[in-house]
């Protein structure tokens, strides 16, 4: 197999990442920041808010694995208070739902960092092949705790679902990375965490996968038969040398 590049899925692959969305300090603290803006109410309501705008996102969607906009929903909370928003200058409210998606997950995370090795075998990595990443998530989120970890330079794209509508395992979006590489199934390898979105996903496309045991993700799946399976990210470099010398 002649690899041109690997495509990533980040969080429990590259990322060792922990968040609540329970945590009663979240709904606290916004609500509390909340009132400078004008708008008063108490942290159960403002969370029972927040899960109802979150879930009607994905009743609305016609997708068969939709995604959430965190951004969107909190634009919504805002216009749904027409008094906040006609009190507030326009220039704040114009980024006030990107703040407030921003505070949500700065709250709601209780662990961000990279498993061992990821750095040094991106660097070996990035040397050889072009590489791209993929995540549900939101690039709120997504692309700035990549940043904080001073990994988001190695990838080129980088595709998170929030911006597209739909997650993984549905196959457009490992189409959209192979897009933005310029390149087909046969000349990529996909590595992540959960056998049905990662691996299941991947295989939709024909993709060679490795599928990375960490302390994160689903690890089965009748129909995911990943071409390799490491238990440490610093096993990667082995797993690939497998998979182009088996052709």
């Amino acid at each position: 197999m002649n690899v041109k590049a690997i495509i990533f899925d980040i969080n429990g692959t590259l990322i060792n990442i922990h968040t609540d969305e329970g945590c009663e300090e979240i709904y606290r603290g916004i609500s509390h920041f909340l009132t400078y803006q004008g708008i008063h109410i108490h942290r159960w309501d403002l969370r029972d808010e927040y899960f109802k705008l979150m879930e009607g996102q994905r009743s609305d969607s016609a997708e068969n694995f939709p995604e959430v906009d965190a951004v969107a929903l909190w634009r919504e909370f805002m216009e749904r208070r027409p008094e906040a928003c006609q009190a507030l200058p326009h220039e704040k409210m114009a980024v006030l739902p990107l703040v407030l998606a921003e505070m949500y997950r700065g709250i709601s995370r209780f662990r961000l960092r990279l498993y061992p090795e990821v750095k040094n075998i991106l660097d070996d990595l990035a040397g050889r092949y072009k590489l791209a990443a993929l995540s549900d998530a939101q690039s709120a989120w997504a692309v700035p705790e990549m940043r904080a970890l001073g990994i988001d330079h190695y990838f080129k794209p980088i595709i998170v679902s929030g911006d597209y509508g739909f997650r993984k395992p549905d196959r457009r979006i490992f189409r959209a990375a192979l897009d933005g590489l310029g390149l087909e199934p046969c000349d990529a390898l996909f590595v992540g965490n959960d056998m049905f979105r990662d691996v299941y996903g991947a295989k939709q496309l024909d993709l060679r996968t490795i599928y990375f045991s960490s302390n994160q993700g689903r690890d089965k799946f009748e129909r995911a038969e990943p071409d390799y399976i490491i238990h440490q990210f610093a096993d990667l470099p082995k797993a690939i040398a497998f998979l182009e010398a088996r052709g």
